[in-house]
């Protein structure tokens, strides 16, 4: 933690054994051995310190102490004075420190067997600060988003905020947190986002996952409310004030998978379960590609993004297939080329007729469209009624490039000549001339395909320096800048996105 997170920290227990011989823990202040006894640990025995460890818990002990003395001055004078400090000055300095968030003490214990909990939550206590040292700051929306600072008592109107939301089996329950006043079984509570009123049918306090019915909370408390339909980061209040509480921050998603169902007929059940898992979870993101018709979910990670892929397959039974998504390319010309194209079909009745003359080429760097088309035809030679349709024609076959059928941009097409009949001339005529002229002159124009680049940004310990930028290069990847940062060092590069994928 100091060595690479840059922390002032220090350990408050030492493991008595390690691994399969883990034992219990040796509090560093109160100096007193920790054994943790029963089926679930729950009965904690005090005892003396080992006498093996004497030495090794005092060196360790002082260590705590000259860490927080750095940044806590009472602890600093008695500490540099020689005097013995007690287990409550090391106490209030610790509390001090943390509060202050100069200091991080470390616990130690093993969740597996249920070690060291106990004295976890006990740290909580002494050393965490409570509600009311913690200022709180919410967002009046009548006012602009002018920042309120709230005073933690139930004396205020209700302000509380929806942080987590869980499936239940009674529906979904809501985790708020109050903030401010109080809240009771039955109270109508608005929720400021949507702006909805709701009756609040059942309140609950949670303990791990068993419930206990209760009729009010006050401010600081954390409760459980059901069948409240909302999203997480909700704010509600009692209707008396428009406050939001800053909503959490929610970081840009980095990993992207396509999926589908496996079997057409569970789209429904598939599509539920993705709108619920966006709810539960901000970091969750679900779109649709327009271009491949791929759905197309991101996460903060492959793991993120394989566990809610395996719950839709345990909660809703609803097998989904995962894959890279498509990557969109494009495609481009790279020379001028002409086309003279003559479209007619003769057959009973009404005729089609319609000539296109001109060239294409590609336009240059700094235009502001992807696709221009210019009439240069002097005269009539095209009625100026079917030159839209002309152009349609024109956009419709830059749609799909005949290289692999992707969009072509970057391009301007030029009328210049035409022809046309007085009977069998029509939109649609000349629409199809033009599609057909852009075929013919396509592969004269030279394509190329184009392909997204992705500017990134690359943080690693300096000494995996040559294993980062050698793979950066196997995945044609050019290097722009290198920093350092500490003992990390930066790279910012331009990586083709179809070799980024499953990079991280």
């Amino acid at each position: 933690a100091r060595a690479k997170l840059r922390h002032q920290s220090a350990a408050v227990q030492v493991p008595i054994g390690l691994e399969e011989e883990f034992e219990g823990l040796v509090d560093l202040v109160e100096l007193k051995a920790l054994k943790f006894e029963g089926g679930s640990g729950q009965e904690v025995v005090t005892s003396d310190v080992p006498s093996n460890m004497q030495d090794f818990v005092m060196d360790k002990r002082r260590e705590l102490i000259e860490v927080v003395s750095e940044v806590d001055d009472q602890l600093a004078e008695a500490f540099l004075n020689d005097e013995p400090i007690t287990a409550n000055e090391l106490k209030a300095a610790i509390r001090r420190a943390t509060v202050a968030r100069k200091f991080i003490p470390v616990y130690m214990g093993s969740a597996f067997k249920n070690k060291g909990v106990q004295p976890l939550l006990n740290g909580v206590l002494d050393y965490l600060p409570c509600p009311l040292e913690v200022e709180n700051i919410a967002l009046d929306q009548n006012k602009s988003e002018e920042k309120v600072s709230l005073s933690g008592t139930p004396a205020g109107p209700l302000v509380a905020l929806a942080f987590k939301l869980e499936e239940g089996r009674f529906g979904q329950l809501t985790y708020l947190r109050i903030y401010e006043g109080v809240i009771r079984k039955g109270d109508f509570i608005q929720n400021v986002n949507t702006g909805k009123k709701i009756k609040v049918p059942r309140l609950v306090r949670m303990h791990s996952n068993e419930m206990e019915d209760i009729q009010e909370a006050h401010a600081g408390q954390i409760v459980a409310v059901f069948g409240v339909d909302c999203s997480s980061g909700d704010t509600f209040t009692d209707g008396s004030v428009k406050y939001t509480m800053t909503s959490m921050h929610v970081a840009e998603p980095v990993m992207s998978l396509a999926v589908n169902p496996i079997s057409k007929d569970s789209g429904g059940q598939f599509s539920k379960a993705l709108n619920r898992f966006q709810r539960e979870d901000p970091t969750f993101r679900v779109g649709l590609d327009p271009e491949s018709g791929q759905t197309i979910i991101s996460g903060m990670g492959e793991l993120h993004l394989d566990i809610y892929v395996e719950r839709i397959r345990r909660e809703y039974k609803v097998d989904a297939k995962v894959g890279k998504p498509r990557v969109n390319f494009r495609e481009s010309i790279t020379q001028r080329a002409e086309f003279d194209y003559l479209h007619k079909k003769q057959s009973g009745g009404q005729g089609q007729y319609g000539r296109v003359c001109g060239y294409i080429e590609p336009l240059p760097s700094d235009a502001e469209g992807k696709f221009e088309f210019d009439n240069m035809i002097i005269g009539q030679a095209i009625p100026s009624n079917f030159i839209p349709a002309i152009e349609k024609g024109f956009k419709e076959a830059c749609n799909s490039g005949s290289l692999i059928g992707h969009p072509v941009e970057n391009i301007r097409i030029t009328l210049t000549d035409g022809a046309s009949h007085q009977v069998d001339s029509s939109e649609l005529a000349f629409k199809l001339a033009a599609i057909y002229a852009f075929r013919q002159c396509y592969t004269a124009a030279k394509p190329v395909i184009l392909e997204p680049v992705m500017k990134v940004e690359l943080k690693f310990p300096t000494e995996f320096q040559g294993t980062v930028t050698g793979d950066i290069n196997k995945r044609k990847g050019i290097i722009v800048g290198n920093d350092q940062e500490g003992d990390d060092t930066v790279v910012v590069c331009h990586v083709p996105l179809n070799n980024m994928f499953g990079y991280s």
